[in-house]
């Protein structure tokens, strides 16, 4: 027992000053010129970020993904042809994730300040080009981070569509920035500590009634979003279609999709 314990001590100081003094863990995305190539027969290139650790892979990003090919497909629709360039904030290792976890509490100020560099080399060198960062949850806070580093030039070939940003983090007032918190329903984004805590307190108070009851219950299984903090199409359609039709397609005249 008392080895247990003396390498759990260890664990968690090596943790803690991997944590407090370990190096940045840059994860793999496509650099810039590569972006340059894919996106030149593009009207629109949508930087996206999933929620979580932010290295959910577009085609498996069920929580905004879905949103975000819609998004497509209304820019087809109007005339526009659109390239997604995902991109991912935290590595997927055990490294990355120490990282990732410290650019969280430094309210992304790392990853966004490399992506805010990577945006500005983008524009100037595609001038004509629209770029839309769109982000869930964390990656909402990513993305009005990253807007708020270009530059105020750089800004008016910019979008920023942001869902469920955590409450702490201050949200954008820009005509060029769209914050959907589901009508107000969104209880992290609205910042309703009762009930955030509630829905964090639930799952694991189920598991433990549970196993008191003998049922065989996994905890993930239990696991449940914060109330109103999951999006889709339907409900979010509405407020991105105006708003992408008030600045994207100024000078067109579009019908706006119900």
């Amino acid at each position: 027992m008392r080895k247990v314990r003396c390498f759990v001590v260890i664990l968690i100081f090596v943790g803690g000053l991997l944590f407090l003094c370990g190096s940045a863990v840059v994860p793999e995305n496509l650099q810039p010129q590569q972006i340059l190539e894919k996106a030149k027969n593009s009207d629109i290139i949508i930087i996206f970020n999933s929620g979580g650790w932010g290295n959910t892979p577009f085609e498996k990003a069920e929580d905004f993904g879905p949103i975000v090919k819609e998004i497509q497909k209304t820019f087809n629709e109007w005339g526009y042809n659109s390239v997604v360039i995902p991109y991912s904030r935290t590595k997927d290792s055990f490294l990355g994730k120490i990282a990732g976890a410290k650019d969280f509490l430094n309210s992304f100020n790392s990853s966004s300040s490399i992506l805010a560099d990577e945006i500005e080399f983008l524009v100037q060198n595609l001038p004509d080009k629209k770029i839309v960062i769109a982000g869930l949850s964390a990656g909402g806070a990513f993305v009005t981070k990253t807007y708020e580093k270009v530059s105020e030039r750089t800004k008016d070939s910019i979008l920023a569509i942001t869902a469920g940003t955590p409450f702490w983090i201050k949200s954008s007032d820009s005509e060029n920035v769209l914050n959907l918190n589901n009508a107000g329903k969104d209880s992290l984004a609205k910042g309703e500590i009762k009930t955030l805590l509630l829905s964090l307190l639930e799952p694991p108070l189920k598991w433990l009634y549970a196993r008191i009851s003998g049922e065989n219950l996994s905890l993930s299984r239990l696991t449940n979003q914060f109330v109103g903090h999951t999006y889709n199409w339907d409900t979010t359609a509405s407020e991105i279609t105006s708003f992408l039709a008030q600045t994207i397609t100024q000078e067109r005249n579009v019908k706006i999709l119900k």
